[in-house]
């Protein structure tokens, strides 16, 4: 039981990211749908986002502003998988808003979102 306890106090939120991912995955996959594929889509993303802010931080790390505190540079947590991450939120957010664009005229053309129906409706 302490072995378990230890895991999920230093490596416990690794796992909560994988579950996530392939949750994920599996919704991708499996759901027929295109909305709940789109959703699926979202919690995938989140993962990845999460997974890399998880590896950026530091145990004991303080905030990268240089304010006279300290001069070691080990010190800091880096910037750079924060910045690049909220790059990443941006762009999850474009993708989103085209998919569900896309997914308005889908409804509208086809009257449905569901993946066996649209096929159907499309291949007449």
């Amino acid at each position: 039981m302490l072995a378990l306890n230890e895991f999920l106090k230093t490596r416990g939120i690794y796992s909560l990211v994988l579950i996530l991912f392939f949750l994920g995955v599996y919704g991708m996959v499996f759901s027929k749908n295109y909305m709940k594929k789109l959703m699926a889509m979202n919690v995938m993303q989140v993962a990845v986002i999460y997974f890399y802010l998880c590896l950026a931080q530091k145990d004991g790390g303080t905030v990268p502003i240089l304010n006279g505190l300290t001069e070691n540079p080990d010190a800091y947590v880096n910037p750079l998988p924060h910045g690049l991450m909220l790059t990443a939120i941006v762009v999850s957010l474009g993708t989103t808003g085209v998919a569900l664009a896309l997914l308005m005229r889908i409804k509208e053309i086809y009257g449905s979102v569901e993946e066996v129906e649209v096929l159907r409706r499309a291949s007449k």
